[in-house]
C-alpha cells in the first residue's frame, strides 16, 4: 500500500499535467475554425501582441526550446499564418512576424477566451485569483530549473 504522500491525487505534478491535458481539450473545438494547434495558438497570441519577434524571443516567452518551436513554426509558415526571415541585424537570429493571414485570424480568435470561460462555469474573482496562483508557481518552477 503506497504512503498516503506518494498517492496519485495528491501529487501536485499530476494535478498540473492533468489540469492541462484538460484545458487543452477544451481548447480543441473553438480553435478548429482557426485550424491551428493549442502551441500553435500561443504562438499567434504573441504575435497578435509582438508583431515580430526572435525565435528565440519567442521560445522564451512560450518556454519551448527551438527544437519544439522551429518545426511548428515551418508548419505554421507553410499554412500562411507567419513568415519567417534573418534578422539584417544578425544573421544568426531569425525574425518571425505575421502574414495578412495571420493577422486575420486574431478576428477569428477574438471570442476564444470568453467561450472558454464561460464553459469552465468560473467567477471572475475566482478565475484571477487561479491564474495569479498558477503564474507564481510556473516563476517559481522555471526558476528552480534555471538553478
Amino acid at each position: 500500500m503506497a504512503e498516503e504522500h506518494l498517492k496519485l491525487e495528491n501529487q501536485i505534478c499530476f494535478s498540473i499535467y492533468a489540469a492541462a491535458r484538460e484545458m487543452t481539450k477544451l481548447y480543441k473545438p473553438l480553435l478548429e475554425k482557426l485550424d491551428v494547434t493549442y502551441p500553435q495558438y500561443l504562438v499567434l497570441l504573441v504575435l497578435w501582441e509582438e508583431e515580430s519577434i526572435t525565435v528565440k524571443e519567442m521560445g522564451q516567452r512560450l518556454y519551448l526550446d527551438s527544437g519544439t518551436l522551429t518545426p511548428m513554426l515551418k508548419r505554421m509558415e507553410t499554412a500562411g499564418l507567419l513568415y519567417r526571415h534573418r534578422s539584417p541585424k544578425d544573421e544568426r537570429s531569425v525574425i518571425i512576424s505575421l502574414t495578412d493571414q495571420g493577422k486575420e485570424a486574431e478576428k477569428e480568435a477574438s471570442t476564444i477566451p470568453f467561450q472558454l470561460v464561460e464553459q469552465l462555469g468560473m467567477e471572475e474573482e475566482e478565475l484571477v485569483q487561479f491564474k495569479a496562483s498558477l503564474g507564481k508557481t510556473l516563476e517559481r518552477v522555471h526558476q528552480k530549473n534555471q538553478e
